[in-house]
Protein backbone atom coordinates (compact mmCIF):
# COMPACT_ATOMS: atom_id res chain seq x y z
CA UNK A 1 0.00 0.00 0.00
CA UNK A 2 1.17 3.56 -0.74
CA UNK A 3 2.69 5.50 2.14
CA UNK A 4 0.67 8.34 3.68
CA UNK A 5 3.60 10.70 3.13
CA UNK A 6 3.38 10.14 -0.65
CA UNK A 7 0.02 11.94 -0.52
CA UNK A 8 0.68 14.22 2.45
CA UNK A 9 4.39 15.12 2.77
CA UNK A 10 3.53 17.21 5.84
CA UNK A 11 2.36 14.11 7.73
CA UNK A 12 4.12 12.82 10.84
CA UNK A 13 5.61 10.11 8.64
CA UNK A 14 6.92 12.76 6.24
CA UNK A 15 8.49 14.77 9.02
CA UNK A 16 10.22 11.65 10.31
CA UNK A 17 11.73 11.06 6.86
CA UNK A 18 13.14 14.59 6.92
CA UNK A 19 14.63 14.12 10.40
CA UNK A 20 16.40 10.98 9.23
CA UNK A 21 17.65 12.33 5.91
CA UNK A 22 20.93 13.79 7.07
CA UNK A 23 23.23 16.39 5.51
CA UNK A 24 21.48 18.63 2.97
CA UNK A 25 24.70 18.82 0.94
CA UNK A 26 23.75 15.36 -0.35
CA UNK A 27 20.95 16.80 -2.49
CA UNK A 28 23.40 17.55 -5.31
CA UNK A 29 25.00 14.08 -5.25
CA UNK A 30 24.03 11.40 -7.76
CA UNK A 31 21.56 8.93 -6.22
CA UNK A 32 21.65 5.49 -7.83
CA UNK A 33 18.51 4.45 -5.93
CA UNK A 34 16.59 7.46 -7.27
CA UNK A 35 17.72 6.73 -10.83
CA UNK A 36 16.80 3.05 -10.50
CA UNK A 37 13.26 3.81 -9.25
CA UNK A 38 12.67 6.32 -12.04
CA UNK A 39 14.01 4.07 -14.80
CA UNK A 40 11.90 1.11 -13.67
CA UNK A 41 8.69 3.09 -13.30
CA UNK A 42 5.91 1.48 -15.34
CA UNK A 43 5.18 3.47 -18.53
CA UNK A 44 8.13 5.80 -17.96
CA UNK A 45 9.52 7.18 -21.22
CA UNK A 46 13.32 6.87 -21.38
CA UNK A 47 14.02 7.93 -24.95
CA UNK A 48 16.28 10.69 -23.66
CA UNK A 49 18.62 10.24 -20.67
CA UNK A 50 17.98 13.85 -19.63
CA UNK A 51 14.39 12.91 -18.75
CA UNK A 52 15.56 11.02 -15.65
CA UNK A 53 16.53 12.97 -12.50
CA UNK A 54 19.97 12.00 -11.18
CA UNK A 55 19.92 13.72 -7.77
CA UNK A 56 17.44 15.18 -5.28
CA UNK A 57 18.14 18.69 -6.58
CA UNK A 58 17.52 17.43 -10.11
CA UNK A 59 14.25 15.85 -8.96
CA UNK A 60 13.19 19.20 -7.49
CA UNK A 61 13.77 20.95 -10.83
CA UNK A 62 12.02 18.17 -12.75
CA UNK A 63 8.99 18.52 -10.52
CA UNK A 64 8.78 22.25 -11.31
CA UNK A 65 9.38 21.53 -15.00
CA UNK A 66 6.48 19.05 -14.91
CA UNK A 67 4.22 21.71 -13.37
CA UNK A 68 5.12 24.28 -16.04
CA UNK A 69 4.82 21.89 -18.97
CA UNK A 70 1.56 20.36 -17.78
CA UNK A 71 0.02 23.83 -17.55
CA UNK A 72 1.49 25.35 -20.72
CA UNK A 73 2.77 22.73 -23.17
CA UNK A 74 0.07 21.64 -25.62
CA UNK A 75 2.27 18.65 -26.50
CA UNK A 76 2.85 17.66 -22.88
CA UNK A 77 3.78 13.99 -22.48
CA UNK A 78 2.90 12.47 -19.11
CA UNK A 79 5.12 9.45 -19.79
CA UNK A 80 8.19 11.69 -19.51
CA UNK A 81 7.32 12.38 -15.85
CA UNK A 82 5.58 9.13 -14.91
CA UNK A 83 8.02 8.55 -12.03
CA UNK A 84 6.31 11.37 -10.12
CA UNK A 85 3.35 9.02 -9.56
CA UNK A 86 5.52 6.04 -8.54
CA UNK A 87 4.81 5.35 -4.86
CA UNK A 88 8.26 3.76 -4.43
CA UNK A 89 9.61 7.29 -4.69
CA UNK A 90 7.85 8.43 -1.50
CA UNK A 91 10.97 9.08 0.61
CA UNK A 92 12.80 10.98 -2.13
CA UNK A 93 9.61 12.86 -2.91
CA UNK A 94 9.13 13.99 0.69
CA UNK A 95 12.69 15.32 0.88
CA UNK A 96 12.26 17.11 -2.44
CA UNK A 97 8.95 18.63 -1.31
CA UNK A 98 10.52 20.14 1.82
CA UNK A 99 13.55 21.38 -0.13
CA UNK A 100 11.25 23.17 -2.57
CA UNK A 101 9.11 24.67 0.20
CA UNK A 102 12.18 26.11 1.90
CA UNK A 103 13.81 27.35 -1.30
CA UNK A 104 10.59 28.98 -2.50
CA UNK A 105 9.99 30.58 0.91
CA UNK A 106 13.35 32.36 0.97
CA UNK A 107 13.42 33.30 -2.71
CA UNK A 108 9.85 34.36 -3.56
CA UNK A 109 6.88 36.17 -2.08
CA UNK A 110 3.90 34.16 -0.84
CA UNK A 111 1.65 35.51 -3.60
CA UNK A 112 4.20 35.17 -6.39
CA UNK A 113 3.55 33.15 -9.52
CA UNK A 114 6.38 30.79 -8.51
CA UNK A 115 4.76 30.01 -5.16
CA UNK A 116 1.34 29.63 -6.78
CA UNK A 117 2.79 27.35 -9.43
CA UNK A 118 4.24 25.02 -6.81
CA UNK A 119 1.18 24.93 -4.55
CA UNK A 120 -1.34 24.52 -7.37
CA UNK A 121 0.72 21.78 -9.02
CA UNK A 122 0.91 19.98 -5.66
CA UNK A 123 -2.90 19.77 -5.63
CA UNK A 124 -2.89 18.31 -9.14
CA UNK A 125 -0.16 15.81 -8.28
CA UNK A 126 -2.04 14.59 -5.18
CA UNK A 127 -5.13 13.82 -7.27
CA UNK A 128 -3.06 12.04 -9.92
CA UNK A 129 -1.32 9.91 -7.30
CA UNK A 130 -4.60 8.98 -5.63
CA UNK A 131 -6.03 7.95 -8.99
CA UNK A 132 -3.13 5.47 -9.44
CA UNK A 133 -3.76 3.68 -6.13
CA UNK A 134 -6.03 0.57 -6.32
CA UNK A 135 -9.55 1.32 -4.98
CA UNK A 136 -9.37 -0.72 -1.76
CA UNK A 137 -5.98 0.68 -0.76
CA UNK A 138 -7.06 4.15 -1.85
CA UNK A 139 -9.98 4.21 0.58
CA UNK A 140 -7.66 3.35 3.47
CA UNK A 141 -5.07 5.95 2.46
CA UNK A 142 -7.77 8.62 2.07
CA UNK A 143 -9.08 8.01 5.60
CA UNK A 144 -5.57 8.06 7.07
CA UNK A 145 -4.76 11.34 5.35
CA UNK A 146 -8.08 12.87 6.40
CA UNK A 147 -7.29 12.02 10.02
CA UNK A 148 -4.02 13.95 9.74
CA UNK A 149 -5.28 17.03 7.93
CA UNK A 150 -8.19 17.66 10.26
CA UNK A 151 -7.97 20.65 12.59
CA UNK A 152 -9.12 19.89 16.14
CA UNK A 153 -10.66 16.65 14.90
CA UNK A 154 -12.91 18.25 12.27
CA UNK A 155 -12.99 20.01 8.90
CA UNK A 156 -15.01 23.23 8.81
CA UNK A 157 -16.72 23.98 5.51
CA UNK A 158 -15.27 27.52 5.51
CA UNK A 159 -11.80 26.06 4.98
CA UNK A 160 -13.00 24.93 1.54
CA UNK A 161 -14.32 28.27 0.30
CA UNK A 162 -11.65 28.51 -2.40
CA UNK A 163 -12.25 25.07 -3.91
CA UNK A 164 -16.02 25.70 -3.81
CA UNK A 165 -15.42 28.98 -5.64
CA UNK A 166 -13.63 27.05 -8.43
CA UNK A 167 -16.79 24.93 -8.83
CA UNK A 168 -14.79 21.73 -8.46
CA UNK A 169 -16.93 21.16 -5.40
CA UNK A 170 -20.42 22.37 -4.57
CA UNK A 171 -21.80 22.94 -1.10
CA UNK A 172 -24.58 20.56 -2.12
CA UNK A 173 -21.91 17.85 -2.56
CA UNK A 174 -21.01 18.10 1.11
CA UNK A 175 -22.70 16.66 4.18
CA UNK A 176 -22.38 19.41 6.81
CA UNK A 177 -23.35 19.14 10.47
CA UNK A 178 -22.91 22.15 12.77
CA UNK A 179 -20.51 23.72 10.28
CA UNK A 180 -18.26 20.65 10.04
CA UNK A 181 -17.98 18.41 6.98
CA UNK A 182 -18.76 14.75 7.62
CA UNK A 183 -16.49 12.56 5.53
CA UNK A 184 -15.48 9.39 7.36
CA UNK A 185 -17.78 6.46 7.94
CA UNK A 186 -17.24 6.24 11.71
CA UNK A 187 -18.13 9.90 12.11
CA UNK A 188 -21.20 9.50 9.89
CA UNK A 189 -22.46 6.46 11.80
CA UNK A 190 -21.85 8.14 15.17
CA UNK A 191 -23.86 11.22 14.19
CA UNK A 192 -26.57 9.75 11.98
CA UNK A 193 -26.65 5.97 12.50
CA UNK A 194 -29.80 6.10 14.59
CA UNK A 195 -31.62 8.22 11.99
CA UNK A 196 -31.99 5.35 9.54
CA UNK A 197 -34.55 2.73 10.53
CA UNK A 198 -35.59 1.40 7.12
CA UNK A 199 -32.20 1.17 5.40
CA UNK A 200 -28.58 0.43 6.15
CA UNK A 201 -26.63 3.43 7.54
CA UNK A 202 -23.49 2.03 5.89
CA UNK A 203 -25.23 1.99 2.51
CA UNK A 204 -26.47 5.55 3.00
CA UNK A 205 -22.92 6.64 3.83
CA UNK A 206 -21.67 5.24 0.51
CA UNK A 207 -24.47 7.01 -1.34
CA UNK A 208 -24.09 10.39 0.32
CA UNK A 209 -20.30 10.65 0.58
CA UNK A 210 -18.13 9.71 -2.40
CA UNK A 211 -14.39 9.23 -2.71
CA UNK A 212 -14.09 11.98 -5.34
CA UNK A 213 -15.32 14.54 -2.79
CA UNK A 214 -12.83 13.28 -0.21
CA UNK A 215 -9.99 13.46 -2.74
CA UNK A 216 -10.79 17.06 -3.69
CA UNK A 217 -10.92 18.03 -0.01
CA UNK A 218 -7.63 16.29 0.75
CA UNK A 219 -5.96 18.02 -2.18
CA UNK A 220 -7.24 21.44 -1.13
CA UNK A 221 -6.40 21.08 2.56
CA UNK A 222 -2.85 19.91 1.86
CA UNK A 223 -2.40 22.86 -0.50
CA UNK A 224 -3.55 25.21 2.28
CA UNK A 225 -1.26 23.60 4.84
CA UNK A 226 1.64 23.83 2.39
CA UNK A 227 1.02 27.56 1.94
CA UNK A 228 0.94 27.99 5.73
CA UNK A 229 4.17 25.98 5.99
CA UNK A 230 5.90 28.20 3.42
CA UNK A 231 4.73 31.31 5.30
CA UNK A 232 6.22 29.94 8.55
CA UNK A 233 9.52 29.21 6.85
CA UNK A 234 9.61 32.73 5.41
CA UNK A 235 9.02 34.23 8.86
CA UNK A 236 11.70 32.01 10.42
CA UNK A 237 14.22 32.82 7.68
CA UNK A 238 14.52 36.34 9.09
CA UNK A 239 15.80 34.90 12.39
CA UNK A 240 17.79 31.79 11.47
CA UNK A 241 20.60 31.01 9.06
CA UNK A 242 19.44 29.18 5.91
CA UNK A 243 21.47 26.20 4.68
CA UNK A 244 23.60 27.10 1.62
CA UNK A 245 22.12 24.17 -0.34
CA UNK A 246 18.62 25.61 0.06
CA UNK A 247 19.83 29.06 -0.98
CA UNK A 248 21.39 27.55 -4.09
CA UNK A 249 18.17 25.73 -5.03
CA UNK A 250 16.25 29.00 -4.59
CA UNK A 251 18.67 30.84 -6.87
CA UNK A 252 18.38 28.06 -9.46
CA UNK A 253 14.59 28.27 -9.35
CA UNK A 254 14.70 32.03 -9.85
CA UNK A 255 16.45 31.50 -13.19
CA UNK A 256 14.82 28.20 -14.16
CA UNK A 257 11.12 29.09 -13.79
CA UNK A 258 11.00 32.22 -16.02
CA UNK A 259 13.21 30.49 -18.61
CA UNK A 260 10.83 27.52 -18.79
CA UNK A 261 7.66 29.63 -18.79
CA UNK A 262 9.05 31.87 -21.54
CA UNK A 263 9.04 28.87 -23.89
CA UNK A 264 5.25 28.87 -23.84
CA UNK A 265 4.12 32.43 -23.02
CA UNK A 266 4.16 34.25 -26.34
CA UNK A 267 1.71 36.97 -25.25
CA UNK A 268 0.08 37.31 -28.64
CA UNK A 269 -2.81 39.70 -28.88
CA UNK A 270 -6.39 40.18 -29.82
CA UNK A 271 -8.93 37.70 -31.06
CA UNK A 272 -6.75 35.59 -33.33
CA UNK A 273 -6.88 35.59 -37.11
CA UNK A 274 -5.09 38.24 -39.10
CA UNK A 275 -4.39 40.42 -36.07
CA UNK A 276 -3.50 37.58 -33.69
CA UNK A 277 0.23 38.21 -34.03
CA UNK A 278 0.16 41.58 -32.22
CA UNK A 279 2.51 41.25 -29.26
CA UNK A 280 2.30 42.77 -25.81
CA UNK A 281 4.31 45.95 -25.99
CA UNK A 282 4.37 49.57 -24.88
CA UNK A 283 0.90 51.07 -25.17
CA UNK A 284 0.34 53.04 -28.36
CA UNK A 285 -2.24 55.81 -27.76
CA UNK A 286 -2.66 56.24 -31.53
CA UNK A 287 -4.23 52.77 -31.64
CA UNK A 288 -6.71 53.44 -28.82
CA UNK A 289 -10.35 53.03 -29.90
CA UNK A 290 -12.60 56.14 -29.59
CA UNK A 291 -14.08 55.15 -26.20
CA UNK A 292 -10.62 54.76 -24.64
CA UNK A 293 -9.34 58.02 -26.15
CA UNK A 294 -12.34 59.84 -24.68
CA UNK A 295 -11.76 58.25 -21.28
CA UNK A 296 -8.08 59.19 -21.22
CA UNK A 297 -8.94 62.78 -22.12
CA UNK A 298 -11.36 62.97 -19.19
CA UNK A 299 -14.96 62.10 -18.42
CA UNK A 300 -17.55 64.39 -16.89
CA UNK A 301 -19.42 63.67 -13.67
CA UNK A 302 -21.90 60.84 -14.00
CA UNK A 303 -19.77 58.39 -15.93
CA UNK A 304 -16.39 58.89 -14.30
CA UNK A 305 -16.41 55.86 -12.02
CA UNK A 306 -17.30 53.19 -14.56
CA UNK A 307 -15.15 54.77 -17.27
CA UNK A 308 -11.99 54.83 -15.14
CA UNK A 309 -12.44 51.86 -12.81
CA UNK A 310 -14.16 49.36 -15.10
CA UNK A 311 -13.34 50.36 -18.67
CA UNK A 312 -9.89 51.94 -18.64
CA UNK A 313 -8.33 49.85 -15.86
CA UNK A 314 -9.11 46.54 -17.54
CA UNK A 315 -8.32 47.80 -21.05
CA UNK A 316 -4.95 49.38 -20.18
CA UNK A 317 -3.75 46.43 -18.10
CA UNK A 318 -4.64 43.73 -20.64
CA UNK A 319 -3.56 45.78 -23.68
CA UNK A 320 -0.15 46.31 -22.08
CA UNK A 321 0.37 42.92 -20.42
CA UNK A 322 -1.81 40.25 -22.00
CA UNK A 323 -3.62 41.36 -25.18
CA UNK A 324 -4.45 37.77 -26.17
CA UNK A 325 -6.86 37.24 -23.26
CA UNK A 326 -9.85 36.56 -25.54
CA UNK A 327 -7.88 34.02 -27.57
CA UNK A 328 -6.80 32.14 -24.47
CA UNK A 329 -8.58 29.71 -22.18
CA UNK A 330 -6.09 30.00 -19.34
CA UNK A 331 -6.46 31.94 -16.11
CA UNK A 332 -3.73 34.53 -15.63
CA UNK A 333 -2.71 37.10 -13.05
CA UNK A 334 -0.90 40.39 -13.50
CA UNK A 335 2.32 39.01 -11.97
CA UNK A 336 2.40 36.21 -14.56
CA UNK A 337 3.17 38.91 -17.13
CA UNK A 338 4.77 41.50 -14.85
CA UNK A 339 6.62 39.56 -12.11
CA UNK A 340 8.06 42.56 -10.26
CA UNK A 341 4.99 44.75 -11.02
CA UNK A 342 7.25 47.47 -12.45
CA UNK A 343 5.18 47.82 -15.64
CA UNK A 344 1.98 48.00 -13.63
CA UNK A 345 3.35 50.67 -11.29
CA UNK A 346 5.31 52.72 -13.84
CA UNK A 347 3.15 52.51 -16.98
CA UNK A 348 -0.38 51.23 -16.36
CA UNK A 349 -1.37 52.95 -13.11
CA UNK A 350 0.04 56.37 -14.14
CA UNK A 351 -2.10 56.26 -17.30
CA UNK A 352 -5.22 55.40 -15.27
CA UNK A 353 -4.51 57.97 -12.55
CA UNK A 354 -3.82 60.71 -15.12
CA UNK A 355 -7.14 59.95 -16.80
CA UNK A 356 -8.83 60.16 -13.38
CA UNK A 357 -7.27 63.59 -12.84
CA UNK A 358 -8.53 64.70 -16.26
CA UNK A 359 -12.12 64.02 -15.23
CA UNK A 360 -14.52 66.87 -14.37
CA UNK A 361 -14.25 67.12 -11.42
CA UNK A 362 -11.07 65.04 -10.87
CA UNK A 363 -12.22 61.59 -9.77
CA UNK A 364 -10.07 61.19 -6.67
CA UNK A 365 -10.84 64.66 -5.30
CA UNK A 366 -14.28 63.66 -4.13
CA UNK A 367 -14.04 59.86 -4.42
CA UNK A 368 -10.57 58.82 -3.22
CA UNK A 369 -11.86 55.29 -2.50
CA UNK A 370 -11.89 54.65 -6.25
CA UNK A 371 -8.11 54.19 -6.10
CA UNK A 372 -8.76 51.08 -4.00
CA UNK A 373 -11.35 49.89 -6.52
CA UNK A 374 -8.80 50.24 -9.32
CA UNK A 375 -6.29 48.13 -7.40
CA UNK A 376 -9.07 45.60 -6.77
CA UNK A 377 -9.88 45.33 -10.49
CA UNK A 378 -6.24 44.45 -11.16
CA UNK A 379 -6.58 41.49 -8.77
CA UNK A 380 -4.76 42.86 -5.70
CA UNK A 381 -7.65 43.05 -3.25
CA UNK A 382 -9.14 46.06 -1.51
CA UNK A 383 -5.91 47.96 -0.86
CA UNK A 384 -4.51 51.35 -1.85
CA UNK A 385 -1.51 49.96 -3.75
CA UNK A 386 -0.46 46.87 -5.70
CA UNK A 387 1.33 44.33 -3.52
CA UNK A 388 2.29 40.85 -4.67
CA UNK A 389 1.27 39.45 -1.28
CA UNK A 390 -2.32 40.61 -1.87
CA UNK A 391 -2.63 39.27 -5.40
CA UNK A 392 -5.45 36.81 -5.83
CA UNK A 393 -7.68 38.39 -3.17
CA UNK A 394 -9.75 39.67 -6.10
CA UNK A 395 -9.79 38.79 -9.80
CA UNK A 396 -8.14 40.65 -12.64
CA UNK A 397 -11.20 42.21 -14.29
CA UNK A 398 -11.49 41.50 -18.03
CA UNK A 399 -12.24 44.32 -20.50
CA UNK A 400 -15.84 45.46 -21.01
CA UNK A 401 -17.49 44.46 -24.28
CA UNK A 402 -18.74 47.06 -26.73
CA UNK A 403 -22.28 46.01 -25.89
CA UNK A 404 -21.75 46.79 -22.19
CA UNK A 405 -20.14 50.12 -23.04
CA UNK A 406 -23.19 51.06 -25.14
CA UNK A 407 -25.45 50.25 -22.19
CA UNK A 408 -23.46 51.68 -19.26
CA UNK A 409 -21.32 54.38 -20.94
CA UNK A 410 -23.21 55.42 -24.09
CA UNK A 411 -21.63 58.88 -24.01
CA UNK A 412 -18.24 57.28 -24.76
CA UNK A 413 -19.35 55.02 -27.61
CA UNK A 414 -18.73 56.89 -30.89
CA UNK A 415 -17.58 54.17 -33.31
CA UNK A 416 -15.27 54.97 -36.21
CA UNK A 417 -14.12 52.73 -39.07
CA UNK A 418 -11.62 50.96 -36.77
CA UNK A 419 -14.55 49.64 -34.72
CA UNK A 420 -16.22 47.86 -37.66
CA UNK A 421 -16.84 44.18 -36.92
CA UNK A 422 -15.35 44.50 -33.43
CA UNK A 423 -17.10 43.55 -30.18
CA UNK A 424 -14.48 44.65 -27.64
CA UNK A 425 -12.20 47.73 -27.44
CA UNK A 426 -9.22 45.45 -26.78
CA UNK A 427 -9.74 43.69 -30.11
CA UNK A 428 -10.09 47.08 -31.80
CA UNK A 429 -6.78 48.13 -30.28
CA UNK A 430 -5.12 44.92 -31.48
CA UNK A 431 -6.34 45.47 -35.06
CA UNK A 432 -5.31 49.13 -35.18
CA UNK A 433 -1.93 48.53 -33.55
CA UNK A 434 -1.22 45.75 -36.03
CA UNK A 435 -2.01 48.09 -38.91
CA UNK A 436 0.15 50.90 -37.50
CA UNK A 437 3.03 48.49 -36.93
CA UNK A 438 2.74 47.27 -40.52
CA UNK A 439 2.80 50.84 -41.84
CA UNK A 440 5.82 51.67 -39.69
CA UNK A 441 7.78 48.64 -40.90
CA UNK A 442 7.32 49.72 -44.56
CA UNK A 443 8.88 53.11 -44.01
Amino acid sequence: MAEVSFINPLSDEGRQIIREYGDLNQIFDTSEKLIDICIHTFNQKISDDSLIPKSYSDLAMKRIQWAIEKKNNKNFTQAEFEYLTNEELYAQDVVTFHILCQAIAIQFNIGSRETRLFIESLGTLILERLAKIPPMSRAEIIDEVLDEVKTDGSINWKSLREVIATKKLKLTDLLIDEGNIILQEDDFLYRFGDEFTDRSPERMYNILIGDSVKEQIISRLIMQKTEEYIKRIKEMSARIEIHPAIIKIGENLKEFIPDEISKYNQYYAGSGGLYGSVKADKLNPEAFPPCIKSTVEGVSSGGRNDAIVLLLTSFASYARLYPRIFASDETVKVSDMDPDLSITENEILPLIFDAADNCTPPLFDDQPQEKINIISKLGFGMHDRVDINHEGETKWYTPMSCEKIKIHLPQLCHPDKSCKGINNPLSCYGRKKFQLDQQSSKK
